[in-house]
């Protein structure tokens, strides 16, 4: 019995890449069909497969949902009132034409908290066009760093889908993931975006390729006295949720501290940063109530298809938990000798490389490692550096078959092995040192 589950996960993987790779499924459709047939495959009674399904994604989506919703939502009406170009000028003007890798892959970071990757680039590639016209450098030194900067937040730092997600499935606390994403991804940001720009940079020189407006809108620009305190009040209050719900941080009065719990869950710290972006950043833009509607409604589009993936992610967890296949895996992996932090970061980059959504490598990793991790005992700190490590995995090796490699590839003007020059060597630097520095923190803070 014990094979015939184990030889269904390694069937039900393949027929997922199969869906996504050969026959263009969307992503939400192929974990979805993956599930049942893996679940029927492992001998679940087919009426029990539907009862999985249900929990699988209720379980997941009933915290994802509502984060991503709110995210996104906070992400558009930054996008639309010049906010992140407001904050690319202000930390060009703090570090100054010398240090302006720097600055593009700190603003990088930042902007990526409630705006999605290619979003974020888009935006931002007009700064990186007057940079390159200003210096005479090649538009590698600024590119690369910024993108690096977008990478890091992207995969490693909630409320962003990906590790959001992750950390739902596996059941990571999201304070630390914050903490550790942070203490990770600035190395990892800053060797593969600073270092790896710059030496690239003087290598190969790419000058300024005429692109379409980021965007149309007429809106004057938000200050920065407005744009940073809101940008950053979330991951703030998460991190401060962490610390009084673990104990570390306490106000010696029981009733204070659920209230600061309430006040700092990412459903409030959102909420709050929404109605103050939304009142204060969307009026200090001159928009109208209407236009802030309608943005918020048309940046719900991308965000509906992530929640989806992710539900449909949480399913074949759920999948693998009923058939013991995941206490089965670990067992395996015990038998082996393999980490289980080597794991989770090996299960993501092989989906990464063979299908190139970073964010279906993340919840398709996620759900592979989480139910393996009952037969471990780890604490909060290392589920957060889990949680690091898959998003490691599905940063690694950016390529032909990922959308955010063309998008970068046209934006800049390169020739595909460029573009691998650039773009994949640069994601695979800094999925490595993420992973790298995961794997410390895992050990440092074992049990």
């Amino acid at each position: 019995m014990s094979t015939q589950i184990l030889i269904a996960v390694l069937l039900g993987i393949v027929l997922l890449l199969f869906l996504i790779l050969k026959l263009k499924l969307p992503a939400f459709i192929a974990l979805l069909l993956t599930s049942i047939i893996t679940g029927l495959l492992a001998g679940m009674d087919p009426a029990g497969i539907i009862d999985t399904i249900k929990t699988g994604m209720a379980s997941t989506l009933g915290f994802v949902a509502t984060v991503v919703g709110l995210g996104a939502i906070f992400g558009g009406i930054l996008e639309q009132t010049g906010g992140a170009t407001t904050l690319a000028s202000w930390m060009l003007r703090r570090t100054g034409e010398r240090k302006a890798p720097l600055a593009m892959a700190i603003t990088g970071f930042l902007v990526s908290i409630p705006v999605f990757f290619d979003v974020g680039f888009i935006i931002l590639y007009p700064m990186i066009v007057a940079l390159h016209h200003k210096t005479g450098k090649s538009m590698i030194h600024y590119a690369v760093p910024l993108l690096a900067g977008l990478a890091v937040t992207h995969a490693f730092i909630p409320p962003t889908p990906g590790p959001l997600a992750v950390a739902e499935i596996i059941g990571a606390p999201l304070g630390w993931i914050v903490i550790i994403g942070v203490l990770t991804g600035i190395p990892a940001a800053y060797i593969s975006g600073i270092l790896y720009g710059k030496y690239l940079g003087n290598r190969l020189y790419v000058s300024a390729v005429e692109m379409p407006p980021a965007s149309t809108s007429d809106t004057k620009p938000v200050r920065i006295n407005l744009v940073l305190p809101i940008l950053l009040l979330p991951i703030v209050l998460i991190v401060i949720s962490t610390l009084v719900d673990t104990g570390i941080f306490t106000t010696g009065s029981e009733k204070l501290n659920k209230i600061i719990s309430l006040l700092c869950h990412p459903f409030s710290a959102l909420l709050i940063a929404n109605l103050l972006a939304w009142y204060i950043l969307g009026k200090n833009a001159g928009l109208s109530a209407a236009q802030l509607s309608a943005i918020s409604t048309r940046s719900l589009y991308p965000a509906g298809v992530i929640i989806l993936v992710t539900g449909a992610g949480g399913v074949f967890k759920q999948v693998l938990i009923d058939t013991n296949a995941g206490k089965m895996v670990a067992e395996s992996m015990q038998m082996m000798g393999m980490s289980l932090i080597l794991f989770a970061f090996l299960a993501a980059t092989l989906i990464r490389l063979l299908q190139g959504s970073a964010t279906v490598a993340m919840i398709t990793g996620a759900g592979l490692v989480a139910p393996v991790l009952a037969s471990y005992n780890v604490n909060d700190i290392q589920l957060a550096a889990i949680v690091i490590s898959i998003a490691s995995g599905a940063t690694m090796a950016s390529h032909l078959n990922d959308s955010g490699f063309w998008l970068v590839k046209e934006y800049l003007g390169l020739s595909e092995k460029d573009g691998m020059r650039t773009w994949t060597i640069a994601s695979s630097i800094l999925g490595l040192t993420g992973f790298l520095f995961s794997i410390i923190i895992f050990y440092l803070f074992g049990n």
